[in-house]
């Protein structure tokens, strides 16, 4: 598609930019083989999709080009299935949802490091994934001095286009001019110089509206019209209320008995439809005054704004349905003051959500009876996505819960075991266990007492008899140990 100068000069301030604008072909010339390229995107919103596409094209028609290939999160299969199938991907950091990457990276075909989202900007400032060639970043447009303006998410492209050697900025024509504002762009010093991050409240803004970006690195422009690919989130089905209501009896109780204050810490939530059927459920609760401090912000969230139970949310990716993107960005200027969009290096900061003291609510493939949680791996070797930030909340938030669905398999496997087959999260990081079945709070209770409330308030029932078993076996072997050994 050809642009017209209209839309190019609106969405390009910079005159000398607009002579950089060509096609996604030619722009996807500029990678090598062998390149390191960071993309931005988190959680299938803004991310990069006509270079990726291109790229991809390019490869199919055999010019041979692999690259390592960091994002902030997430993206959508535009950018992660597109190279994968085209064997472009040969090393990924760090969280994926996508299909046939994942069964790629399990084939041993595309090599997958996993990390905490908080710290891959950290590991680009270091140095540690070794020289950035080239940042692709979709934005809403760029300023008259050559600045970078996001769309839905922020991720880690502010990283990526202060260290990358080029910058290609895909402009995409989908999210409105007037997003400009949403964003709060702040990031730290290297040690030993790294000042305190000024955040004290969820709203607080302490950065600038846009990435800097030198305009002498920018090596090409292009445009988009292709929409981010997230999906409609699938309504809450009885064993999702299930547990949001036990989550939210949990909190309400906590509440009553003054370990919590009343309104609620900040809280954060993992994303997918338990997290969404939480949050929905909060709606209809009591709680007032909430605000949020998160890595994604979903549907639950903006109608929570709405109904007037949050009063502001902080995050670094503004994830909402199809159905919900015309009522959301046609009222983009009124939610300002409501929504801010961040780093993720402030979002997952472990300095700031200390201090907030969030309550961090994320998912769970499986539990044990110590407390132990697998986010990760599907009998302890298949990836299924990653850590993704679960870890950076979990070890520094104030209340940790994690949820999970008692069985899985369609009830043939119970999702609480033993003894975890893969461990992310690790009983110290653990404070609350959910499944449809209860909760569990596990703060202060010794191995064998986390077992007995587990057992009895997450377990299903058709495994309780067998996972009592497998602790009196224990017992009884080791009458004078702590804890329980992998292989008992």
């Amino acid at each position: 598609m050809t642009w017209n100068e209209k839309t190019v000069a609106e969405r390009i301030e910079n005159p000398a930019l607009r002579e950089k604008v060509v096609s996604p072909e030619e722009a996807a010339l500029i990678v090598r083989d062998g390149m390191t390229v960071g993309m931005s995107g988190f959680t299938g919103v803004g991310y990069p999709k006509a270079f990726p596409r291109a790229l991809a094209k390019r490869a199919k028609e055999g010019d041979p080009v692999g690259i390592t290939l960091i994002t902030g999160a997430s993206v959508g299969d535009e950018l992660d299935g597109e190279l994968a199938r085209a064997g472009v991907t040969k090393r990924r950091y760090p969280y994926q949802t996508n299909k046939d990457l994942r069964d790629r990276i399990n084939s041993g075909e595309i090599k997958y490091v996993d990390i905490h989202l908080g710290q891959v900007p950290v590991w680009i400032r270091q140095g540690v994934f070794g020289k950035i060639d080239l940042a692709v970043i979709e934005a809403s447009s760029i300023d008259e001095a050559g600045n970078i303006v996001p769309t839905a998410s922020v991720g880690c492209a502010d990283m990526l286009a202060k260290y990358a050697e080029k910058v290609v900025v895909e402009i995409s024509t989908c999210i409105p001019k007037e997003i400009a504002g949403l964003h709060d762009i702040y990031s730290c010093e290297k040690p030993p110089f790294t000042k305190p991050i000024p955040i004290t409240a969820p709203g607080d803004r302490v950065g600038i509206p846009y990435i800097p970006c030198d305009p002498d690195k920018i090596a090409a422009v292009i445009f988009c019209d292709v929409q981010d690919s997230n999906r409609e989130l699938a309504p809450a089905d009885e064993q999702m209320q299930a547990i949001a209501e036990h989550l939210i009896a949990f909190l309400e109780a906590e509440v009553k008995a003054g370990r919590l204050t009343d309104p609620l810490p900040p809280l954060q939530s993992g994303v997918g439809g338990v997290a969404n059927a939480v949050l929905s459920c909060l709606e209809k609760s009591d709680f007032q005054n909430l605000t949020v401090y998160t890595e994604v912000m979903q549907d639950a969230v903006v109608r929570l704004i709405r109904s007037g139970k949050v009063k502001m949310a902080s995050g670094t990716a503004l994830t909402i349905s199809p159905s919900m993107k015309a009522d959301v960005f046609g009222d983009i200027e009124n939610l300002k003051d409501k929504i801010v969009l961040r780093p993720e290096e402030m979002s997952n900061s472990p300095e700031v959500i200390r201090r907030l003291g969030l309550i961090a609510m994320n998912t769970a493939l499986e539990a044990d009876l110590s407390g132990n949680v697998n986010s990760t791996h599907v009998g302890g070797r298949r990836l299924m996505n990653g850590i993704g930030g679960s870890g950076d909340f979990a070890r520094n938030a104030g209340l940790t819960i994690f949820t999970t669905a008692s069985t899985a398999k369609g009830g043939t496997l119970s999702c609480i075991v033993p003894v975890c087959s893969h461990i992310d999260h690790t009983e110290h990081d653990v404070d609350v266990i959910i499944t449809e079945q209860g909760a569990a709070d596990l703060r202060g209770l010794t191995a064998f007492e986390r077992a007995e409330v587990i057992i009895e308030n997450c377990a299903h029932p058709d495994f309780r008899a067998e996972l009592r078993e497998y602790v009196a076996r224990i017992k009884a072997g080791t009458p004078v140990g702590h804890g329980f050994p992998a292989r008992p």
